[in-house]
């Protein structure tokens, strides 16, 4: 039987000012730091996919069994913005957001959490009665 909670996911928003342009720029750096991030945060890692543009920035998501991790930069202006969405309660959204702000080395980080999936919403507006909202 699951763990009952008042909300299905936990969305932290991440915005990273400052960053050193050759940190965010390296496609193959910010694949592996993503990736320690979720791992860091105790995420179990499905796949990961980056893409480098051109000229620059990078762009990508580590898919978690707990949902994601994504992220887009843009090395011009030393900015990165990162989402991190975590489902149940063992994997810390924060964790990995700290492990980012030191691996991308921000002068400037601000963040908030957005509650997802309000479990009295779902079941307001479920077409079939849902007696308990569970994470397995």
């Amino acid at each position: 039987m699951g763990l009952a909670l008042s909300t299905l996911g936990r969305h932290v928003l991440v915005e990273f000012y400052g960053c050193p342009s050759e940190i965010i720029e390296n496609n193959k750096l910010i694949e592996k730091v993503m990736n320690e991030a979720a791992d860091y945060a105790g995420a179990t890692i499905v796949e990961s996919v980056f893409h480098h543009f051109n000229p620059y920035g990078v762009s990508g998501a580590v898919i978690i069994a707990e949902s994601h991790l994504t992220i887009h930069t843009w090395p011009e202006y030393g900015y990165a913005s990162v989402d991190i969405y975590t489902c149940g309660d063992s994997v810390s959204p924060w964790k990995a957001a700290e492990y980012l702000s030191e691996k991308l080395k921000a002068n400037r980080t601000e963040s908030f959490e957005v509650p997802r999936g309000m479990v009295d919403k779902i079941k307001q507006f479920a077409e079939r009665d849902i007696k308990e909202v569970t994470v397995k």
